[in-house]
């Protein structure tokens, strides 16, 4: 899930006497970047209370707030009931989570590649599909020694660097990922979401029934709905880069819709609402929310088994 908005560029900060405005993005150590795109540090104070779309992206969400809890007004999977959370796990989904804050909100957001989540999380990202549950439930006390650790920090280089140490004796390399899940991945996210299943189950060698039960039990998606994601984020952030925003049916051609009202029925079911709808609201220039649920500007390496 997750974008980013800024009233600073990020990895500035603003304050007066009744606001803070923080937001470092950094990729994590060397060692990391095979599991985690990115780390995103975020605190705010003083703002007004608002209501954030957590947009699908091809990453897990790991979230370790520093103050005051999450509060999730809704998840990807209705059956799930708001709540609050020191900690945050989601899987992939295909529908938005809705995030909401009184104001207030700090802490640090983690993009974990989905095929990592063995290493990372000791199971594979099928089992956190569409779901968002406390990472406590997944990673037992490891978890809280996580969040203490930054808690600890004094600043947010102190912070990524509690972080980067954690993981590293976190990370276990399972071996259990198929080369063929990882090579389907890897091809989907090359193509920006372009490559059809036939195409990736010639590639890898299988079937397309069998590719699609062991793609989705390692990602939590089907190919054709990783497809469907990877495509709509990339839509979503050149819709939202810096600059005029590009006219959508230049969008489409560019991100592989087959036209405009295509990339606006796309964009209607996993975004909740239309595209323009959504750029007035939480756009670059709507600086509502920083970075809670959602994915980078760009790909980064992908995992290793």
């Amino acid at each position: 899930m997750t974008d980013e908005f800024t009233t600073a560029p990020p990895g500035t900060a603003t304050a007066g006497r009744d606001l803070v405005d923080e937001a470092v993005r950094v990729r994590p150590a060397t060692a990391l970047r095979p599991y985690v795109a990115w780390y995103s540090g975020y605190r705010r104070r003083g703002l007004p209370p608002a209501l954030h779309r957590g947009l699908p992206s091809p990453y897990l969400t790991f979230i370790l707030t520093l103050d005051e809890p999450l509060t999730m007004a809704g998840h990807p999977d209705p059956g799930q009931p708001p709540g609050r959370y020191a900690t945050l796990l989601g899987g992939l989904h295909t529908t938005p989570a809705l995030i909401s804050h009184d104001g207030r909100q700090s802490g640090i957001q983690l993009a974990v590649h989905p095929l990592a989540a063995r290493a990372l999380f000791g199971l594979p990202a099928g089992e956190l599909s569409g779901l968002d549950v406390p990472a406590e439930a997944v990673l037992g006390a490891a978890a809280g020694h996580l969040r203490e650790a930054v808690q600890e920090a004094r600043d947010w280089p102190g912070r990524f660097a509690a972080l980067d140490g954690a993981l590293l004796r976190l990370a276990r390399p399972s071996g259990q990922v198929p080369p063929e899940v990882v090579q389907a991945w890897s091809s989907l996210r090359r193509s920006a979401g372009a490559l059809p299943v036939a195409a990736l189950a010639r590639e890898t060698g299988w079937s397309e029934r069998h590719l699609l039960n062991r793609f989705r039990r390692e990602t939590g998606l089907s190919p054709k709905a990783a497809a469907r994601v990877v495509r709509f984020d990339r839509a979503r952030r050149l819709l939202a880069a810096p600059g005029p925003a590009p006219r959508l049916a230049e969008l489409a051609a560019r991100c592989g819709y087959a036209d405009q009202a295509h990339l606006a029925r796309e964009f209607r079911a996993l975004a909740g609402c239309a595209p323009s709808t959504w750029l007035a609201e939480e756009g670059a220039d709507a600086a509502k929310f920083r970075n809670v649920q959602g994915g980078a500007t760009g790909p980064a390496p992908e995992w290793e088994a």
